[in-house]
């Protein structure tokens, strides 16, 4: 089963390449406080079709490029 994932496209300047930026909230372990935590992805995105501040879906797959290993499945929410 392969992971998915939905986040925001923050840069669409490569070719066929999107960064997307994935928020969660976690709760410390000990003092019990809400703290958000974002990661930033490098997405194959082979139409050119995500642009910055879309909502996408990705799903790993097997490794394009020496950074990509994700690909876009689904546009959510246009910008």
């Amino acid at each position: 089963m392969k992971r998915r994932l939905i986040g925001t496209v923050i840069s669409d300047k490569m070719n066929q390449t999107v960064v997307v930026e994935v928020e969660v909230v976690k709760e410390h372990p000990l003092y019990k406080k809400k703290m958000l935590r974002r990661k930033k992805y490098h997405v194959h995105n082979a139409e050119n079709k995500a642009v910055i501040g879309n909502i996408v879906e990705f799903e790993e797959c097997r490794p394009i490029s020496k950074t990509k290993s994700w690909q876009v499945i689904s546009i959510k929410e246009v910008a």
